[in-house]
């Protein structure tokens, strides 16, 4: 296989020693959906940033889906949090971000971070479905 067409394949990477969380970086579609675990801490969100920005083919302009489901503990400090939107966060304010959650407290924390980060171009669904629809719109 051509290094051309080995650089336009999904690649997926493991996050945060194993405990779950994990992410997809679809080059093709522009697109990285990452699935968190049930605790988020702010190593978690480094080791992803820093992997997306280590791979070539990332660029800041992609669309993101964030499956937030599974989480159940946001071990994450308010200067964490303002830590994560202004210097860790690999995305454009061009990018399309979708986050998908299932309670209450998830999606308090996902529109935390929309806040944070001032973006026009982020949505919460409770469906992937509904997420892959707005992203590919």
């Amino acid at each position: 296989m051509s290094d051309a067409r080995a650089a336009c394949l999904p690649r997926r990477y493991a996050i945060g020693e194993g405990k779950g969380a994990s992410f997809i970086l679809y080059p093709e579609q522009k697109l990285v959906v990452i699935t968190l675990g049930n605790r988020v801490t702010i190593n978690e969100f480094e080791q992803y940033a820093r992997l997306l920005q280590q791979d070539p083919s990332f660029q800041p302009t992609f669309s993101e889906i964030a499956d937030m489901r599974s989480i159940q503990e946001v071990d994450l400090q308010a200067d964490e949090m303002m830590r994560m939107a202004d210097e860790i966060d690999p995305f454009s304010k061009e990018a399309k971000r979708a986050f998908v959650v299932k309670t209450s407290s998830q999606a308090h924390a996902a529109r935390m971070h929309k806040i944070l980060l001032t973006h026009r171009n982020f949505e919460i669904f409770h469906s992937m479905e509904e997420a892959e629809r707005w992203i590919h719109a």
